[in-house]
């Protein structure tokens, strides 16, 4: 049994473009429920507060992913 647990965490999983992006989608949820429980003091405030949060984050991220493409794009084009 522990060779075949030992292959699933040695082995990578291919994983195309769109999976990757995806994937990033809980994780950011999860970072986002996790910083605003440990925040909040009200439970009843925890969703809506994650919920923003989360979107925020991935706003965040993608105009990041845009402003380095953007940069890539035009030192590419310089050479």
């Amino acid at each position: 049994m522990s060779p075949v647990l030992a292959g699933l965490f040695t082995t990578a999983i291919q994983l195309s473009s769109q999976q990757r992006l995806i994937m990033m989608l809980p994780l950011c949820l999860s970072i986002a429920v996790v910083y605003k429980t440990t925040r909040c003091e009200r439970l009843r405030d925890v969703p809506i507060a994650a919920g923003i949060l989360w979107v925020t984050i991935l706003l965040g991220m993608a105009a990041v992913g845009v402003g380095l493409w953007s940069l890539f794009s035009f030192f590419v084009q310089r050479v």
